[in-house]
């Protein structure tokens, strides 16, 4: 093509891309600072997504238990969702990973960033090494059941979170071992276990975590994906999908996502996110079907 058609091809371009480009008194077509805020924004997206992507599990966790310690504010929840939905050995290989890539622990980082009375809790979740198989005591089930019920009685008297007995059981029980203390607790008192942490967010997010975490996925998309939420919280988006591509809960978090919200998470991305980041996003839950 000679300069001057592929100066022509541009131009037409331009003029038939009006919500992109606007033209001023002068005749001059600009870019619209919107759309390249928009585009810059897509493609750091996409950078971001396809090195989560491509690295290795363990790696991954590592860097992101990592950034979320180093903001001026650590973000709770990538800790806990990170902790809480591993399998033993993949919380255990992240924490080797941590090690290799920053020369301390996991654990000590937390201790360091953390000082608020979650550090306790924080830190036994990262450290937790359960047992996975498929034996469960009822009977014991029921009676820590009875200890949620009683903590939450006094829950006015003492903050949850500083109680040992709640985080011992929240740190060491088995997943099979807490779904069954949440169904005791249901039958105890007619509530969920999860919408009576209400007043405490962080083990409200520790119990959906461990017990349903299609739940809190679903909820983290679903807020991510809207037209009108803060560009950092797309970031959300990203860290879920990309994270959950290697669990089997991706199709669990689909099928929870539309029977909540009533549309498909691949409907709610096609009209939330765009170009080669949407595209990528897509591929990746579609292995899942």
């Amino acid at each position: 093509m000679s300069e001057a058609n592929e100066f022509a091809a541009r131009e037409s371009y331009r003029v038939s891309t009006p919500g992109f480009f606007n033209e001023d008194e002068r005749q001059f077509q600009r870019w619209s600072d919107h759309h390249i805020l928009q585009l810059r924004q897509e493609f750091l997206r996409l950078k971001d997504a396809v090195v989560l992507y491509t690295m290795h599990p363990w790696e991954r966790d590592a860097r992101l238990f990592k950034e979320a310690l180093l903001l001026k504010i650590p973000q709770h929840d990538v800790l806990i969702e990170t902790a809480c939905t591993r399998s033993s050995e993949d919380l255990l290989g992240a924490r080797k990973a941590y090690h290799s890539l920053f020369e301390h622990s996991i654990e000590e980082d937390i201790a360091h960033h953390i000082k608020a009375h979650e550090r306790k809790l924080l830190v036994a979740l990262v450290s937790s090494y359960r047992y996975e198989g498929p034996k469960v005591n009822d009977d014991l089930a029921k009676y820590e059941a009875k200890v949620f019920v009683n903590a939450l009685k006094d829950a006015k008297k003492k903050n949850l979170i500083e109680d040992e007995e709640i985080v011992r059981i929240l740190s060491i029980r088995s997943k099979l071992h807490l779904k069954a203390i949440c169904s005791h607790y249901k039958e105890m008192t007619g509530n969920f276990l999860d919408e009576d942490l209400d007043g405490d967010l962080i083990l409200k997010q520790v119990v959906q975590c461990l017990c349903s975490p299609q739940t809190y996925f679903s909820k983290i998309l679903i807020a991510s994906l809207s037209l009108d939420v803060e560009e950092s919280a797309k970031d959300s988006v990203t860290r879920v999908i990309v994270t959950r591509a290697d669990e089997n809960d991706m199709k669990l978090i689909k099928e929870e996502f539309q029977s909540k919200y009533g549309s498909t998470l691949a409907a709610k991305i096609q009209e939330v996110a765009n170009g080669s980041y949407r595209d990528f996003l897509l591929t990746i839950i579609a292995k899942s079907d």
